[in-house]
């Protein structure tokens, strides 16, 4: 697994790293340098390079990667931002070690003063991991600049203009074809809308001691191998009562179909018996799509919402089950609100938290709270915003944090949308799978039931909630290989959980 980093974890990494080992910050420096120079040399093999230097350490990797460029007879150029003698410290001391091995430079205050058009590569190296806030006009300048060059761009640790702890970008950043990052990877590069401007992502190891760029409480991102081990597998001897038994408790006369996509996500991701409970005004709709899962009705009103005379006997009928999946498509009419408030509050067993069931405890948190028996929530954006009296914004500006604030070690909690973030147990897990032919209705319904049937298989929330957004997002790249990003919807992603399935089993 990778953990992600702080800008504040990163330096006291390198802190540590150079107290009493050998290593000196400069050291460091050459070896960013030189990893730049080396994926440099890869993406563009021929033509001018040009190196944009900021004022800063950022800038120093840049001078270094310019002087290797040089020393193997590539043509290379650099463009200072801040005049060379008035660079200090380390990024002071390999300017002048690149500009004393002949490599050409020039001091520029703005793009008009540069020559950008004959390059064939451009490194950002103007601003690095401290940067913070609202680019300064004259910096936002030259990210707009490289933006328009035709250039392949190169960000050396972060593009400019993308935060490194949350990944917000306030106006305008650099849009790259590769970020090198160095030592670790930060925050901002892997969470949105910072990692849309990441592109291919390279981590470099300069000589940081594994176990200081790997602090046991930052944020990680698992490994295909890793999500495969998550994987239940079922013995030879087993039957459907011993594979999970999921009941899932949803739907509405204005959405059916929610509570059948969930239905099928819970079949499909290996729950060996799944009965969907829907208001009986839509029991005829459910049975007419679903083969395999029994469907039962309770008390319905007028706009075929539940009733709140349906609680008791949900509550009876989930003593049968190992998981109630709870809330897509419910509605927020009055029975439905006291039903799903009533479920969240009486259930002793495992429960997946979904859509308006989240909605239905905005002023009834502490029942949430209050629980103790295994818990996943799985909030979009404003539904989280919502339960946490926070916006919309509040939550994007920091989706780590945010996913983060409701989890405990029995409550997980899935922040949906790009760069999908489960919280639990004091570890936060990213999710590097998915597309945007996800962003389509039906596909977050399609979610909680995979993820029910995955608690039912003995998956602690935690894990259940980060394999079940791995493989939900593996399932709509799938999905949109054959179909296209803009076609796909979300009874293509149920159809494509064998293909997400079969490639982290593998051989099984």
């Amino acid at each position: 697994m990778l953990r992600v980093l702080t800008a504040a974890e990163i330096r006291s990494a390198e802190e540590l790293a150079t107290a009493g080992t050998g290593v000196t910050l400069m050291s460091l420096m050459a070896a960013a340098g030189n990893a730049l120079a080396e994926v440099v040399a890869e993406r563009v093999p021929a033509g001018e390079i040009v190196i944009v230097a900021g004022p800063g350490n950022n800038g120093g990797d840049g001078w270094i990667a310019a002087a290797v460029l040089h020393a193997a007879q590539r043509t290379v150029r650099v463009i200072s931002l801040v005049a060379p003698e008035v660079l200090s410290g380390d990024a002071g001391a390999a300017s002048t070690l690149a500009i004393e091995a002949g490599v050409p430079w020039t001091q520029a205050g703005s793009p008009g003063d540069a020559d950008l058009t004959a390059a064939a590569g451009i490194v950002d190296a103007i601003l690095g991991i401290g940067a913070t806030g609202p680019l300064r006009p004259g910096v936002a300048s030259w990210v707009e600049a490289l933006n328009a060059s035709d250039a392949t761009l190169i960000c050396a640790d972060i593009p400019t203009g993308v935060d490194a702890d949350t990944g917000g970008v306030e106006a305008v950043a650099v849009q790259a074809d590769v970020t090198v990052t160095f030592g670790a990877v930060k925050r901002g590069l892997v969470t949105y809308p910072g990692a849309s401007y990441v592109g291919d992502l390279v981590l470099a190891d300069v000589g940081i001691p594994p176990e200081l760029a790997a602090p046991v409480t930052a944020p990680e991102i698992w490994t295909a191998e890793e999500y495969a081990a998550l994987v239940p597998r079922p013995s030879a001897d087993v039957h459907k009562n011993q594979r999970g038994r999921v009941l899932v408790v949803a739907g509405s006369g204005t959405y059916p179909g929610a509570a059948i996509l969930a239905a099928r996500g819970a079949a499909r991701a290996g729950a060996g018996y799944v009965t969907l409970a829907v208001p009986e005004a839509i029991v005829g709709m459910a049975q007419g799509h679903l083969v395999s899962i029994p469907v039962v009705g309770v008390p319905s009103g007028r706009t075929g919402a539940f009733l709140s005379a349906a609680l008791e006997r949900l509550l009876l009928l989930a003593r049968d089950f190992d998981v109630v999946v709870i809330g897509p498509g419910m509605t927020l009419a009055d029975g439905a609100v006291v039903t799903a408030r009533g479920l969240v509050k009486r259930l002793p067993i495992p429960i997946v938290v979904d859509a308006d069931a989240l909605n239905a405890l905005v002023d009834a948190r502490g029942i949430l709270d209050a629980r103790t028996a295994p818990t996943v929530l799985t909030p979009h954006p404003g539904e989280l915003g919502r339960l946490l009296s926070a916006t919309t914004a509040d939550v994007q500006r920091d989706r780590i944090s945010s996913s983060a604030e409701m989890a405990t070690a029995m409550h997980a909690v899935v922040l949906k949308g790009a760069g999908t973030v489960t919280s639990g147990d004091g570890r936060q897990v990213i999710n590097t799978s998915g597309t945007p032919a996800l962003a389509t209705a039906g596909t977050g319904d399609v979610l909680a039931g995979v993820i029910g049937a995955l608690l039912a298989n003995g998956l602690d929330p935690l894990h259940a909630g980060a394999l079940g957004a791995y493989v939900h997002g593996r399932a709509g790249e799938a999905a949109a290989s054959v179909l296209t990003p803009l076609c796909v919807t979300a009874e293509d992603v149920v159809e494509h959980l064998p293909t997400a399935f079969g490639e982290i089993l593998g051989e099984w």
